[in-house]
């Protein structure tokens, strides 16, 4: 199987090449600077493409986006957010559809923010989308992938929990505080985290590239949702440090601006429903495992 993925260099996209090679698929990373011989060159604000990407594959994975978490929410980053997926994956879809030979499989990312805010509500794929910037981003990023599913090649647009890596992500960002003994809930701790660990996120795509009964939206979230309270104590508990210094909500909207709403104040209870229908065995569905497996 040969399988071409753009978003190569970053957290989800450079731990599914290593995880991919090892189960003897060739892997083609499609770049936008630096591509080397078995690259694939690609600039999608205008469209260039290398000729190597007509050779044809049997998959694309789409990782590429902007950085949500990268800094406050203005207006030019939330453009860029915006941009970067939906009219992104609108001009890859563009180009498979001129292919000779398109690829049986585009699995596109997204993300459970599709849900919104969601308080104790068990989603899964069938639940409606949420109201705001996210889920909207989300909507957009979907449905721009609906041409190449019309023309018959089968979509997979994945669902995305809170991947947990200590390589980068939130887990990343979280533990130096911790280790500091700085660490607790982030407002009242009530909302609900939907996390996955990077095994799992790695797993599952492979999963779903080989399994022709998945299409549409898949969660990539662990069976076991749990509160930002519970997340927080069992952090703690496996660093060996007390989270005992919570951060308001108010000092959350502070210094994150209305990203804090979105991505640490809201409650998204989220149940990998086809995953779990297709058969797909988790490696981590408990957190305390989980955060062991990772941090040792």
């Amino acid at each position: 199987m040969k399988v071409a993925i753009t978003g190569s260099s970053g957290l989800i996209g450079s731990s599914l090449i290593s995880f991919l090679s090892g189960k003897s698929v060739t892997v083609s990373k499609i770049l936008r600077e630096n591509p080397e011989d078995d690259d694939i060159s690609w600039k999608p604000e205008d469209g260039d493409w290398s000729s190597a990407f007509l050779g044809g594959v049997d998959g694309i994975v789409h990782l590429a986006g902007e950085n949500i978490a990268s800094g406050k929410w203005t207006k030019k980053k939330k453009g860029k957010i915006r941009n970067s997926r939906i009219e992104g994956t609108k001009r890859l879809c563009d180009h498979i559809l001129k292919l000779l030979t398109p690829p049986s499989v585009l699995i596109c990312a997204s993300a459970i923010g599709y849900y919104g805010n969601r308080g104790v509500e068990f989603l899964n794929e069938g639940s409606s989308r949420g109201s705001g910037f996210l889920p909207d981003v989300c909507l957009g990023w979907e449905e721009a992938t609906e041409p190449i599913s019309k023309a018959g090649i089968r979509v997979v647009n994945v669902r995305f929990g809170i991947v947990l890596s200590k390589d980068g992500g939130a887990l990343a960002k979280m533990l130096t505080p911790f280790k500091m003994g700085m660490g607790g809930k982030v407002g009242s701790g009530t909302q609900y985290m939907s996390w996955v660990a990077m095994d799992d996120v790695t797993g599952a795509i492979h999963h779903t590239l080989v399994t022709d009964s998945l299409r549409g939206p898949v969660n990539v979230t662990a069976p076991n949702p749990v509160t930002n309270k519970e997340f927080t104590n069992t952090l703690g508990e496996v660093i060996k440090r007390p989270a005992v210094v919570p951060m308001p909500a108010f000092a959350a909207k502070l210094a994150f601006g209305e990203m804090a709403n979105d991505l640490l104040l809201a409650s998204t209870k989220v149940a990998p429903k086809k995953l779990a229908d297709s058969g797909y065995q988790f490696q981590y569905p408990e957190l305390e495992n989980a955060l062991r497996n990772i941090l040792d």
